[in-house]
């Protein structure tokens, strides 16, 4: 389909507002077609009513829902290049990895489309004597998801918020991020679709656009919202958070806000594999252009002084070499040339790569180094860079290392590369970053998240609003569900599940 420049609301286009904005090729900066305007209060009234009114039949129909996933993925695939190339067109990102971002995104569809499928029972207690107690679980309510702007198809409109929303029970009004309006609305074209195909209520899934906060603001502000879900910025969910929990009835914002995602090598490892670690780092590092929450931004090398040298010498030649890439919108590129100036400024700080690129959109890879005091007295060093840049700190002994690991803030992911030798300060590490960070990964890099049950993709503030949920996985779920306890209910009244 051709998008057209509208929102799409309970199953049908709408267009009211008048100023308009439009996506931009990041590589060139020309402005693609079509136009977009932001959502008037009355299709936002519009949207949010009629997601409460879907609610309910929504909540009751799992075999509906989970046809509803199963037709979105279908339908997603059946977009066929025109997606891809949109996609590519409106981000900058390489056609390979959106047809594997596709991918993705269907197999979570259909994930949780099989999740619902599996047999549910309530947890019972019925003692002689005592009252029949049956404990469930049931939807929220309407879900305001924004869509994310590193992953246009697996964190955006149909992405796993989306899916893990629908799949609960909960009607999703999606606020389509700005810098690929296109992408989101063929995507949203495709759930729609599938809503009218399973005969599932209309206001089960609506996509409103929007340039600026306001739409955003208002969505979570709206009396019929019951959660909001959110990939981006520390600075965007913690506002989004604020706007929640100052309402007349707060409701709980999910906001994953990225991440330094600290990484920790251990004196054996650096020694024995170093060129190695500076290799697989790089790799990670430049992924994406570094655009991924899980970029390995900050790395702490505990080592005698020639292996500590030639992995920095290692790595500083593999990011030096390493090609510059277009970011997602200049916007980006320039608040991470912008952070990257102060801090080569600070004393104690060495930058190392290319030579800051001379084009709008444009990231160069790069490494600062510094030591332990200078990191313990500049605190935003331990602060994200959005883009392919790490920070090296070498810790002269394994109590400074540990020290340091003590001061970190929450983290999606921790990591530590250790050999055997290695083995007792990874012990007396562990606990330190188990407090720290959701998910720990053991001689590998974080980019790269998997989709299954066991994943955590989530971590204490500021990675997160709430460390005890994932929004990764099928257990992503659970942020959409409230439990019910039924007491001495009639089989012939409850819920199948729990009769």
């Amino acid at each position: 389909m051709q998008p057209t420049g509208q929102h799409l609301i309970a199953g049908a286009p709408s267009r009211q507002g008048t100023a308009t904005f439009a996506a931009a090729d990041p590589a060139t900066g020309a402005e693609l077609s079509p136009t977009y305007v932001d959502a008037t209060t009355d299709e936002i009234e519009r949207a949010m009513t009629a997601a409460a009114t879907a609610a309910r039949a929504l909540r009751a129909n799992s075999d509906g829902r989970a046809a509803l996933l199963d037709a979105v993925a279908r339908r997603l695939e059946e977009l066929g290049d025109d997606l891809i190339a949109g996609a590519a067109a409106e981000t900058g990102l390489p056609l390979p990895r959106f047809v594997n971002e596709r991918g993705r995104t269907a197999g979570q569809l259909r994930m949780f489309a099989e999740l619902l499928r599996q047999p549910r029972e309530s947890i019972r207690t019925h003692d002689a004597g005592k009252p029949d107690l049956r404990r469930g679980r049931i939807a929220l309510g309407p879900v305001v998801v924004f869509g994310a702007s590193n992953f246009p198809l697996a964190f955006s409109v149909a992405g796993g918020d989306t899916a893990a929303a629908l799949a609960a029970g909960c009607p999703v009004v999606v606020k389509g991020h700005p810098h690929h309006p296109a992408t989101s609305e063929r995507v949203g074209a495709a759930i729609t679709a599938a809503v009218a195909e399973v005969d599932l209520p209309p206001g089960a899934f609506s996509l409103l656009h929007g340039r600026g906060h306001e739409v955003g603001s208002a969505l979570v502000q709206h009396p019929l919202a019951r959660a909001v879900a959110f990939t981006g910025s520390f600075e965007g969910g913690r506002a989004l958070q604020q706007l929640a929990n100052a309402r007349a009835e707060p409701i709980p914002v999910f906001a994953e806000m990225g991440s330094v995602n600290p990484l920790f090598l251990l004196p054996t490892a650096v020694r024995e594999r170093g060129a190695n670690l500076a290799k697989g780092l790089a790799d990670s590092i430049v992924l994406g252009v570094g655009q991924f929450c899980t970029n390995p931004g900050l790395v702490f090398v505990h080592a005698d002084a020639p292996a500590a040298d030639t992995f920095c010498e290692a790595l500083q030649q593999a990011i030096t070499a390493a090609p510059v890439g277009t970011t997602l919108h200049a916007g980006i590129a320039a608040a991470y040339e912008d952070k990257l100036r102060v801090r080569q400024e600070l004393a104690g700080v060495t930058r190392h790569g290319g030579p800051p690129a001379d084009t709008p959109s444009r990231a160069t890879p790069t490494v600062l180094l510094t030591d332990a005091a200078t990191f313990a007295a500049q605190p935003m060093l331990a602060d994200e860079v959005f883009g392919p840049c790490s920070t090296v700190v070498r810790c002269s002994s394994a109590d400074e290392l540990l020290r340091l690991a003590e001061t970190l803030p929450g983290q999606l992911t921790a990591g530590v590369h250790a050999e055997p030798a290695d083995h007792e300060l990874a012990a007396r590490l562990l606990p330190i970053l188990e407090d720290k960070a959701g998910r720990l990964v053991f001689n590998g890099y974080p980019t790269g998240v998997e989709v299954c049950a066991a994943m955590q993709h989530g971590g204490p503030w500021p990675a997160t609003t709430d460390a005890r949920f994932t929004s990764v996985g099928s257990a992503a779920i659970e942020r959409f569900l409230r439990p019910v306890c039924y007491q001495d209910w009639p089989a012939a009244l409850l819920p199948p599940e729990h009769a």
